[in-house]
């Protein structure tokens, strides 16, 4: 009895054994699931037309991304290793006129990216402008976007998501008492996203931006260094 009752016991203790290592495994693979590698690249992509919160009208306005990091991949004069913003990539803007009852679209090449956390601010360069369109061919233009994530409505981001924009009011220059004039748009410079999406929306893959590859640390030290402050110099 006693040899039959230990054989009972220890086949008990393998049963529990082996469940507790079951479930190790389980709890293992949940954590590894979780901890999700971040992207290599950041990027921006997704179509969504928004409104204007100052402006109520039948216009239809829209803008399509499709942006991806490229660091150090575009040489400028004295930073001929490129900056860590770089990138490449489309952006497409298209703007229904209800009192022209004609789309207007623009289409752009992305030469910069940043992001953070569901948020992102790129710029384009506008290489096409359709008829009767404005004359912005060779004008960098900023963009900004708030990712909101999934959500109920019409679409992606419907009534969560966001983006800003260079034009329209939100970069001019003023100039005492004349008229301002447009500002020119510098590298990855836009406002907040300040316009709600109504339909569609975007996806922002966020990453750090890279340290410089060995071959283009020196071009890419001496652009950095010093320009944290607003006129090249670090505040004290």
């Amino acid at each position: 009895m006693t040899s039959r009752f230990g054989r009972r016991t220890l086949a008990a203790l393998a049963v529990l054994g082996a469940g507790l290592a079951l479930a190790g495994v389980s709890v293992a693979a949940s954590g590894d699931q979780e901890k999700k590698p971040r992207p290599v690249r950041a990027s921006v992509v997704g179509s969504a037309e928004f409104v204007l919160p100052y402006h109520q009208d039948k216009d239809v306005r829209s803008f399509t991304f499709d942006a991806q990091a490229a660091p150090y991949s575009r040489p400028l004069p004295g930073i001929p290793g490129g900056l860590p913003t770089d990138a490449r990539g489309t952006v497409t803007v298209s703007h229904y006129s209800a009192e022209q009852d004609t789309t207007y679209t623009s289409k752009g090449r992305v030469d910069c990216l940043v992001t953070g956390v569901r948020t992102a601010t790129l710029t384009a360069v506008i290489t096409e402008v359709s008829p009767g369109g404005p004359p912005n061919v060779g004008k960098r233009v900023g963009f900004s976007v708030y990712d909101g994530g999934d959500s109920k409505g019409e679409g992606k981001g419907a009534g969560k998501d966001r983006v800003g924009f260079s034009w329209n009011g939100v970069n001019l220059l003023p100039k005492g008492s004349t008229p301002p004039e447009e500002a020119p748009v510098g590298t990855c410079m836009a406002p907040a996203p300040y316009a709600p999406v109504t339909k569609g929306g975007y996806t922002v893959a966020h990453a750090e931006l890279p340290p410089p590859p060995p071959s283009a640390k020196g071009s890419a030290k001496s652009s950095a260094k010093g320009s944290t402050g607003p006129t090249g110099s670090s505040p004290e």
